[in-house]
């Protein structure tokens, strides 16, 4: 297997924009490998791969803005053309530092950023700690809020597996002490699932002090992992508003429910 940081499933020749997906906690970029097909077919899309699984050998990394100095290494490369930043969950937290870094080094922005199933700064520290609960417990709490089936958290030998990672990933999120910043300069829009039992949209509409040209706040239908099985709306609603942020006026809104993209 390649050992490429950054993923591209479907390469493409002078690409118009490349878009970066950050990947949530316990995962990797596998999951994402299919959203290429939902993209515009001048578009190439990059999957960013954390240290200690599949295409990236190495140590786990429990510190955010470790994670964040990583994948920007990984990026800047390939910043020769615009480009836009997703990230989910633990994604969200690196593609927010990777902004935050970004802005300070004085190197190229993205056109865009995207947060998806992730509380505002404000309301970190967590009240509570996945990534120190007891094995049963654990399993639990990632089963609750999806993407993992039973059988997976239940085999002895997958669960030997993904213990060490999801432990590692689930501290480096839920102990994200943010540092304080200006607000970005970035078109930023932030996803949420309405039954999400980590991130809620009550607290959504926050992030918008976050950024001097935020968009809006998406709510979708569904728990943590609500792109799964079928992330074309999700990726539909992405597209839509890396479009809208280089139209001129494009203000913020709140876009709720199955709507269509772009609506």
């Amino acid at each position: 297997m390649a050992t490429d940081p950054v993923q591209r499933p479907r390469p493409v020749p002078d690409p118009e924009l490349r878009l970066f997906v950050a990947h949530h906690a316990g995962g990797s970029h596998v999951p994402y490998r299919s959203w290429a097909a939902h993209l515009p077919s001048t578009w190439e899309l990059c999957l960013l791969e954390a240290p200690g699984r599949n295409t990236r050998p190495g140590p786990l990394c429990t510190d955010a803005r470790e994670l964040a100095a990583t994948f920007l290494e990984d990026v800047l490369p390939w910043t020769d053309r615009p480009y836009a930043v997703f990230g989910h969950s633990m994604g969200a937290v690196a593609a927010y530092e990777m902004a935050l870094e970004l802005t300070a080094r004085n190197l190229p922005l993205p056109r865009w950023l995207g947060l998806s199933a992730l509380n505002p700064p404000e309301h970190h520290p967590r009240p509570y700690a996945r990534y120190d609960l007891p094995e049963a417990e654990l399993r639990e709490a990632v089963l609750a809020m999806g993407g993992t089936p039973r059988e997976v958290l239940e085999h002895p030998e997958w669960w030997a597996l993904l213990e060490p990672m999801l432990r590692a990933d689930l501290r480096l999120a839920e102990a994200w002490q943010p540092r304080a910043a200006q607000p970005l300069t970035v078109p930023m829009s932030v996803f949420v699932a309405g039954a999400d039992p980590v991130a809620t949209p009550e607290l959504a509409d926050l992030w918008a002090a976050r950024s001097t040209r935020f968009q809006r706040v998406h709510v979708l239908d569904g728990r943590h992992f609500y792109f799964q099985p079928d992330p074309a709306l999700l990726i539909g609603r992405i597209v839509a508003d890396i479009l809208g942020a280089a139209r001129p006026g494009h203000g913020p809104g709140l876009v709720t429910g199955q709507q269509a993209a772009g609506s």
